[in-house]
């Protein structure tokens, strides 16, 4: 697989080049586009990350000082509340050409069920791959429910996007009912880890755009379809496309 960029200008309207919807009961604005789309925006996604990570001492996690420039991202999301504060976020990563290149992948080498994992995202690559990561929502919002179910809503959103089958990851045992709601599937046969530390247990996830639906919760789902539906009504496309690279393995 190959991504290949679409020429872009971005205006001086925030998220002017990402596509977006308004939610009335909370108030907030979610975007979702490329970095390079609106760098201020990016910038605060992952601001607003940090602070979230750093309070609960996993800010290694993170990457942020790598991953800060943009170019290992190719979409994020981010919710805006009423006043323009970012309160919500996650980043996707790929579509990937090589199990090698899959974070999670990587950071379960030398662990028990490292094979495993391994073999299944090299299994899933031929029909694309993309990795979401460094979900996150602020502490003092009365909508904090609201907006974690959207961040797992927002991992689908980006996999339609791009067109692939697949988006994996790893989550900790605490936040695994959040993503199922969304159509996660955990990887119950690689042993869990303690990853970034000893205090989460740790296990490898993914959403399979082909069969998320049979797991997903009914009300996440609906809100899936009438978010997708609004962020593609005015036929705006992003910045980005992606190709198979039908050599990739």
């Amino acid at each position: 697989m190959k991504v290949e960029p679409i020429a872009f200008t971005p205006t001086e309207d925030p998220g002017s080049g990402m596509l977006r919807y308004r939610h009335a009961d909370s108030g907030c604005t979610f975007l979702v586009g490329p970095p390079h789309a609106d760098l201020a925006l990016w910038r605060q996604c992952m601001d607003g990350a940090l602070e979230v990570y750093r309070h609960y001492g996993s800010e290694d996690a993170l990457e942020y000082d790598a991953v800060i420039d943009g170019r290992s991202t190719i979409l994020f999301g981010i919710a805006l509340d009423a006043e323009g504060r970012a309160v919500a976020g996650v980043r996707a990563e790929g579509p990937h050409q090589h199990v090698d290149t899959v974070h999670a992948v990587a950071s379960w080498a030398g662990l028990p069920g490292d094979a495993a994992f391994r073999r299944m995202v090299a299994d899933q690559i031929p029909d694309g791959v993309i990795e979401c990561k460094a979900g996150w929502t602020v502490r003092d919002t009365p909508h904090r429910r609201e907006l974690a179910d959207w961040v797992a809503r927002a991992i689908v959103h980006c996999a339609s996007l791009l067109g692939v089958r697949y988006a994996v990851g790893v989550a900790p045992d605490h936040a695994l009912k959040c993503y199922r709601s969304s159509g996660a599937n955990v990887a119950w046969w690689i042993p869990a880890t303690s990853y970034p530390d000893d205090r989460y247990r740790t296990v490898p996830i993914w959403w399979d755009m082909q069969t998320y639906r049979t797991v997903a919760t009914e009300s996440q789902t609906r809100l899936i379809d009438l978010e997708m539906a609004e962020l593609t009504a005015d036929g705006t496309r992003l910045p980005i496309v992606w190709a198979r690279d039908e050599g990739s393995a």
